[in-house]
């Protein structure tokens, strides 16, 4: 009889929670500065296909098989879910909305995991503190973009703002929807073959559509500036191969409602930067949503620690 898998080490652990929580927050002010000199498809598929290529390079240099056999089709699942259209949409709703307004809506994404974590519906759904947070979900959103919308209503056509908002609510789906994925069907595959796959998953559909869209025609690689090649590599670096292989991994070995607790921070490290470093402005209808979505999320996850 083969022993059990020793629990990770509580320094691994708490390493894996500082990059989430610090790094992925990071991310949506760097998103904006490559933006400046990439388009969004682009920025996508070339960020995760050089993330991938140095993990599958260094998963070779140690020896490590990269194949995945049976769990190639569930590597790709949750790959288009995350990567293509979860990642996909804050890149182009960045394109339109501040990076900190992006991160803020983003915040919600949580309180998705109660709608789409079908095993736990009898403990979720009959929780008022979870009721109330996935209420104070809705409010912060409406608080965000009800005036938006509302000033989109009876227009002929759909604007950026409008069209970027809408594409970023089906991120904020797909985000939970291919956690859970992850969590619920695991591959057997280590941790950093598992990521390296989904990347290159992510790439293929980004680099398709960037196609499709011509994206490639309009890069003036000669006149990228500076900050937008800094934004990729850090992108490329700490906020795939750092950030999105701790997710991955924290996803394997704590529960999903416990790492979904980075929307805590995400949210607040993107304000500080967009504002600071991007001259980002915020209202008291952002600074209002912020707190009413944070304190949702707060009320669903002290419910389950409480049944935990």
């Amino acid at each position: 009889m083969s022993a059990s898998p020793s629990p990770p080490s509580r320094a691994k652990v708490y390493l894996a929670f500082a990059a989430v929580y610090i790094i992925w927050g990071s991310t949506y002010f760097f998103i904006r500065e490559a933006l400046d000199g990439f388009p969004p498809f682009v920025l996508g598929g070339v960020r995760f296909l050089l993330a991938s290529a140095i993990m599958f390079g260094w998963c070779l240099a140690t020896g490590t098989p990269i194949a995945p056999g049976r769990d190639l089709w569930k590597v790709v699942v949750v790959g288009v879910l995350l990567l293509f259209v979860g990642n996909g949409a804050v890149i182009w709703a960045e394109g339109a909305i501040p990076s900190s307004v992006v991160a803020i809506a983003v915040a919600v994404a949580p309180l998705s995991f109660v709608v789409f974590d079908k095993p736990n519906w009898g403990v979720n759904f009959r929780s008022p503190a979870t009721l109330l947070g996935v209420l104070a979900g809705i409010i912060g959103v409406w608080l965000l973009f009800g005036q938006r919308l509302a000033e989109q209503w009876g227009a002929s056509e759909l604007s950026t703002e409008a069209t970027a908002l809408l594409v970023l609510l089906v991120g904020i789906i797909a985000w939970p929807a291919g956690s859970l994925f992850a969590k619920y069907r695991p591959t057997a595959l280590p941790n950093m073959v598992n990521s390296s796959w989904q990347m290159l998953a992510g790439a293929v559909c980004f680099l398709f559509a960037a196609v499709g869209r011509g994206e490639w025609a309009q890069v003036q690689w000669g006149q990228v500036p500076g900050h937008a090649w800094f934004g990729m590599g850090y992108l490329v670096v700490f906020g795939s191969i750092v950030g999105y292989s701790a997710y991955v991994w924290l996803l394997s070995v704590r529960p999903a409602a416990q790492v979904s607790t980075y929307a805590y921070v995400n949210p607040v490290v993107a304000v500080l930067l967009g504002v600071f470093l991007g001259n980002e402005a915020l209202g008291w209808r952002e600074i209002a949503g912020l707190v009413v979505i944070l304190g949702g999320v707060l009320m669903i996850n002290l419910a389950k620690y409480r049944k935990g």
